[in-house]
C-alpha cells in the first residue's frame, strides 16, 4: 500500500505527459511553446528522484507516503484542465487559456514579473513591519493599562472591523505618494488582528503568574516583558497570521490606486487588456508568495515558541 502511494505521483505525471504529447491540441487555441510539457517533465523528474531517495531516507519515505495521493491528484487536476482547455476548447478560450500560455508568461515575462514581485514585497515588508509593531505595542498597552483600554478600546471596536480598503478615498488625500498610501493600507490590515489577539492573549493570562512574580520581587516592568509578553506570544503569532492573510487581500486592491508596478497592479493591468493567461500567472505568484511568507512565519514561531512546536501546523 505504501509503495502504491509513492508510485501514484509518478503514474499521474506520466499519464498527464502522455495526454500532453499524444492528444492533439485544439486549433482554436493560439500556438504556443509546450511550457506545460516542461513543467510535467520537471515534476516527473522530481518524483523519480524522491522515489529513489525514499528507500534511503525515512523522512522522505514518510512524506512521500503521506502526500502521494495529493500530489497525484494535483497533477490529475491540471491534466483535466489541460483537456478542457488546450485539447478540446470546451471552456471559453478568452477566459480559460491553455496551461502552456499561463506557464509561458512566467518564462517570457520574467523581468516584469520580478520587478512587480520586488515592488510588492517592499510594500508588504513596510506594511507588515509597521502594522505588526504598532499592533503588538497597542495590544500590550490595552492588556496592561486600564486607562489606555478605557480610551482606546471603543475606537478599536468601531474602526478596527472596517476593511482597510474602505479607507482608500481618505488615504489618497492624506498621503503624498501611492507607495506610502498602499503601505499604510497594508499596515492597517495587519494592525487590527495583531492588536486584538495580543490584547486578548494578555487578558487571558492567569493572575497567578503575576502573583508569583510579584511575590518573588518582580517589578511591573519585569512582569510585563518577562511574564506577560512571553505568555501572550502564541496569540500574537495568530494575530500576525491573520494579518498577513489580510495584507495580501489589501495589497492587490492598494496597488490599483496609482502604483506603477506590483503583482496587484500587474493583474489589474492584464485584466483590462483581457490577457487572462497573465492574470492567472499573477494569481499563482500571489498564492506562492503568501504561502512562503506564512510558512516563514510558522518557522519563526516554532523557533520562538519551542514549547509549542507542532501545536498549530501549516
Amino acid at each position: 500500500m505504501n509503495l502504491l502511494k509513492k508510485i501514484i505521483p509518478i503514474l499521474s505525471a506520466l499519464f498527464a505527459l502522455a495526454i500532453q504529447i499524444f492528444v492533439p491540441k485544439s486549433s482554436l487555441h493560439p500556438v504556443s511553446k509546450p511550457y506545460f510539457t516542461y513543467i510535467l517533465l520537471g515534476i516527473l523528474l522530481i518524483c523519480l528522484i524522491l522515489f529513489a531517495l525514499s528507500f534511503r531516507s525515512r523522512k522522505i519515505h514518510e512524506q512521500l507516503v503521506h502526500r502521494g495521493y495529493f500530489i497525484g491528484g494535483a497533477v490529475l487536476f491540471f491534466n483535466i484542465l489541460n483537456l478542457l482547455t488546450a485539447k478540446s476548447a470546451v471552456l471559453p478560450i478568452l477566459y480559460f487559456p491553455s496551461l502552456d500560455r499561463v506557464f509561458g508568461v512566467m518564462f517570457e515575462q520574467t523581468d516584469v514579473l520580478i520587478k512587480c514581485i520586488l515592488y510588492s514585497l517592499r510594500l508588504l515588508g513596510l506594511g507588515i513591519f509597521f502594522g505588526a509593531l504598532i499592533g503588538v505595542v497597542t495590544g500590550i498597552c490595552l492588556g496592561f493599562s486600564k486607562t489606555f483600554a478605557y480610551w482606546i478600546n471603543p475606537l478599536i471596536r468601531i474602526l478596527g472591523p472596517i476593511p482597510s480598503t474602505a479607507w482608500i478615498p481618505i488615504v489618497l488625500i492624506i498621503f503624498p505618494t501611492a507607495v506610502s498610501a498602499s503601505a499604510f493600507l497594508v499596515a492597517l490590515a495587519v494592525w487590527f488582528p495583531t492588536t486584538l489577539m495580543t490584547s486578548s492573549g494578555i487578558s487571558n493570562i492567569q493572575n497567578s503568574y503575576f502573583e508569583v512574580a510579584s511575590t518573588l520581587g518582580a517589578k511591573r516592568f519585569y512582569q510585563i516583558f518577562k511574564v506577560g509578553i512571553p505568555a501572550a506570544m502564541p496569540n500574537m503569532f495568530l494575530g500576525l497570521f491573520n494579518g498577513i492573510c489580510s495584507s495580501f487581500i489589501t495589497l492587490v486592491t492598494a496597488e490599483m490606486i496609482g502604483a506603477k508596478y506590483g503583482i496587484g497592479w500587474y493583474i489589474n493591468w492584464q485584466k483590462e487588456m483581457l490577457s487572462y493567461a497573465n492574470v492567472y500567472a499573477g494569481l499563482i505568484i500571489i498564492a506562492v508568495l503568501c504561502s512562503l511568507l506564512i510558512t516563514l512565519l510558522f518557522k519563526v514561531r516554532d523557533k520562538v515558541l519551542i514549547w509549542q512546536k507542532g501545536v498549530i501546523k501549516w
